[in-house]
């Protein structure tokens, strides 16, 4: 698995953006902002759209901390669009979701479940720079939690040390 400190590898994949099955999405295009990367197992189950409407709700306060997000499975563009229009939870989505189908970012990311096929429940988020600055990988069976990856984001933005359970507006630790 790549590791906090490591520069993301470079990726172009197709991309869900909006209800478009010929979106592009590619790490130089989020240069110079943060990224929320995220990925979910597999379109048509019961924890990720919980999730990933979660996420799409949080896009604001992303976007208001100069972060971009960016959500995606092992699934096809088509995959992803027959997903969203199925699912009430799931239509008008506030970000794209990428199609990693030959599975090359979860196996660069060290993400993708071997066994199952399927990318894991993992989260990262990426520095204008392109660095690995956060990494968050669930079991397959438990959704994550979109506030706590602002939570991080914000103490991450404050170049300060931060303490257990830090929040933005808080004191950070002098030394």
């Amino acid at each position: 698995m790549i590791q906090v400190g490591q520069k993301c590898p470079d990726f172009e994949l197709a991309a869900l953006v909006g209800e478009d099955v010929n979106g592009k999405v590619s790490l130089s295009d989020y240069k110079g902002k943060w990224l929320f990367l995220y990925f979910y197992p597999l379109d048509f189950t019961f924890v990720c759209p919980t999730e990933i409407q979660a996420i799409s709700n949080a896009v604001p306060d992303f976007e208001d901390r100069d972060c971009e997000v960016l959500g995606g499975s092992c699934d096809s563009a088509f995959s992803h669009l027959g997903w969203v229009q199925a699912k009430e939870e799931l239509k008008g989505l506030k970000h794209p979701l990428f199609a990693d189908y030959k599975k090359e970012l979860s196996s660069a990311l060290g993400v993708l479940d071997h066994e199952k096929g399927v990318s894991q429940r993992a989260s990262f988020l990426i520095d204008p720079e392109g660095i690995v600055r956060f990494i968050y990988v669930t079991d397959l069976s438990v959704g994550r939690n979109p506030e706590e990856v602002i939570r991080v984001l914000d103490a991450l933005q404050t170049d300060e040390l931060c303490p257990c359970n830090w929040k933005k507006g808080e004191e950070t630790i002098k030394v």
